[in-house]
């Protein structure tokens, strides 16, 4: 069955950086494009990046531009988020979900993420 596992949360301070990772199993990787998606307490869901199945193309949205960069390794069915300059406001659960047409049809169970001093 299609699994997606998000790993690399923590706590960090303000100005720190992460990287995510999302370990993929069940499909072939290589076929999807794959999002980023979190969501901060008590707010609804935030799409933050998505990356093209051959990872020629990634889209961010602007609340995080330029301070992250999502990546993928298709032969180690593995996607990434490498994460700068982190923010208070970047305090979320993180998931990676699979893309389907417009949106997206099966989601990790979610990595938390504190920015905090």
């Amino acid at each position: 069955q299609v699994q997606l596992v998000e790993s690399g949360g923590g706590l960090v301070q303000p100005g720190g950086s992460l990287r995510l990772s999302c370990g993929a199993s069940g499909f072939t990787f290589r076929d999807y494009y794959i999002g980023w998606v979190r969501q901060a307490p008590g707010k609804g869901l935030e799409w933050v990046s998505s990356i093209l199945s051959d990872g020629r193309f990634t889209y961010y949205a602007d609340s995080v531009e330029g301070r992250f960069t999502i990546s993928r390794d298709n032969a180690k069915n593995t996607l990434y988020l490498q994460m700068n300059s982190l923010k208070s406001e970047d305090t979320a659960v993180y998931y990676c979900a699979r893309g389907l047409g417009w949106g997206y049809d099966y989601w990790g169970q979610g990595t938390q993420v504190t920015v905090s001093s």
